[in-house]
């Protein structure tokens, strides 16, 4: 059976959109800029939706335990099926207790960025490298929870004399004719006299052939805009 697949949504996105997808994950909330708790909290969410809590705005000056109970009783009331901490700034010693105690009152699974999850007790959320074989990256992971960030993109390894440099595609090729075995991309070489580059590209189709493989997976989470 095919992986769950959450499309995330930018609260313009879920008052506008004309017909919702089946599955939705809320990704409005962050850490208030005026108080100690979070902002952009959804007002009726369908049965089954997940939560986001980003880190746009640091954590810095928040309460753990208002934020815990303000996610727990979003979730109870609209019957989340989970919470995200989707957190992208380098770790810190209070964005650590606001993640323990979110996960001590959450009546929901919990999944949290993978450099947060080492030492919490809950499910880990990872974005799949273009380059690695799923199940390789995956393996440190093996015993936990584990959600998959699903997204539509392209990047270039440029390796040189010096070492190697990643950064996105300015202009991708038209066609990327290899398959990188067990990695659900594609890729493009291009040699050069002193560097030769590697062009990555998942698609659509890459991430469903993932969603329809891949083992030991809770769910997916891409971008409604990508891939509604």
């Amino acid at each position: 059976m095919p992986i769950p697949l959450y499309l995330a949504m930018t609260a313009a996105e879920f008052s506008s959109c004309p017909s919702l997808p089946e599955r939705i994950a809320w990704m409005a909330c962050h850490f208030s800029p005026y108080g100690t708790g979070i902002t952009n909290c959804p007002q009726q969410l369908p049965p089954g939706s997940l939560l986001i809590l980003n880190d746009r705005m640091p954590s810095c000056g928040h309460d753990p335990a208002q934020i815990a109970d303000v996610l727990a009783q979003l979730a109870k009331d609209q019957a989340c099926a989970g919470i995200l901490l989707d957190l992208e700034l380098p770790p810190d010693r209070l964005t650590r207790q606001i993640v323990a105690s979110i996960i001590q009152s959450a009546p929901c699974p919990v999944a949290v960025s993978s450099q947060y999850a080492q030492d919490a007790a809950c499910a880990v959320f990872l974005t799949p490298p273009m380059h690695i074989p799923l199940a390789d990256f995956l393996a440190p992971w093996e015993g936990r929870e584990i959600w998959l960030e699903a997204a539509i993109e392209d990047v270039e390894f440029c390796i040189t004399e010096t070492g190697c440099r990643i950064q996105p595609l300015p202009c991708p090729p038209e066609a990327f004719p290899h398959r990188a075995p067990g990695a659900f991309s594609h890729y493009h070489i291009t040699v050069e006299e002193d560097a030769l580059h590697f062009s990555f590209r998942r698609s659509k189709e890459d991430l469903q052939a993932m969603a329809q493989e891949a083992e030991n997976i809770h769910c997916m989470v891409g971008l409604y805009q990508q891939l509604k």
